[in-house]
């Protein structure tokens, strides 16, 4: 199987809502008013709840409460509530693809971290539209649980990474591709935009693309989640390319701010997505 074949087929038990089409539709209708996209996500009620929960989360850290859909558009916008929708189906998604081949633990908690740490470091990067950036890197590794629905021993194989062989070098070794290869090509299947896909698409050629800071930001906050997660087997000298936060103008203190960030906030966010696992 190639990462296209895996992306396949979770596309065929596990598709976007109509409600992401139909936001997407909205925003590029220059008609739309904010009561058409309040109307499209009140439908389901359960949806309107979560994006609630993530509007007024430190993913977006916004003064006062946002207690309805129209106030989160009027306030942050529409573009801003499209992603919020692709976190909430992201949740579910993950959700539908559980099972014991791999420590979900570590998986949610890895992905949550990389896309608060992308979210922070863009800020300190001075890139604009940063709730793209979070959205990135909590897709970023969706295709791991693909792998571990599909063939789980594969999935495990590739969880035996150390220092020699870092995450993303071992899934290379062990399945010709690595698990943010199936990410981009689900994502695209799902035609979710090509902003948020791109850093994903390219995370494995970070070191070669000077242009791009989408990119290296990705990099450089999976790196950070695997020492937050292993700390007691990687260390910032084991995984950090510093010649990354060069052309991001980022210090070593950005960084370090980042994960503290994320550290600090990760359990909240973890609670909303995940109840399951992270409500106990």
């Amino acid at each position: 199987m190639n990462a296209h074949d895996y992306a396949l087929q979770a596309n065929g038990s596990f598709a976007l809502p109509d409600a992401c089409f139909k936001v997407k539709a909205l925003m590029a209708d220059e008609s739309s008013e904010i009561s058409d996209f309040a109307d499209v996500i009140g439908i389901d009620p359960s949806m309107t709840s979560r994006l609630l929960q993530i509007a007024n989360s430190a993913i977006y850290s916004f003064p006062g409460e946002i207690s309805t859909i129209s106030r989160a558009i009027t306030i942050i916008g529409t573009q801003a509530i499209y992603n919020m929708m692709l976190v909430d189906v992201a949740a579910t998604a993950f959700k539908h693809f559980e099972n014991q081949a791999i420590d979900l633990k570590r998986f949610w908690r890895m992905s949550v971290y990389c896309g608060l740490v992308s979210k922070n470091l863009s800020i300190s990067a001075g890139i604009r539209d940063i709730e793209r950036l979070f959205v990135a890197g909590l897709l970023q590794n969706f295709g791991e649980l693909l792998v571990a629905k599909i063939n789980p021993e594969v999935a495990q194989q590739c969880e035996k990474y150390d220092k020699t062989q870092l995450p993303w070098q071992l899934q290379e070794n062990v399945l010709g591709f690595t698990y943010t290869d199936i990410s981009a090509d689900l994502l695209k299947i799902w035609q979710i935009p090509e902003k948020i896909i791109l850093p994903i698409k390219h995370f494995n050629a970070a070191s070669s693309i000077e242009i791009n800071k989408d990119v290296k930001i990705l990099n450089l906050a999976s790196r950070l989640a695997l020492i937050d997660s292993h700390g007691e087997e990687f260390s910032y000298a084991d995984v950090i390319d510093e010649s990354f936060c060069q052309p991001l103008g980022l210090t070593v203190d950005d960084l370090t701010q980042a994960a503290e960030f994320a550290e600090k906030e990760a359990t909240s966010i973890l609670a909303i997505m995940n109840p399951k696992l992270f409500s106990k």
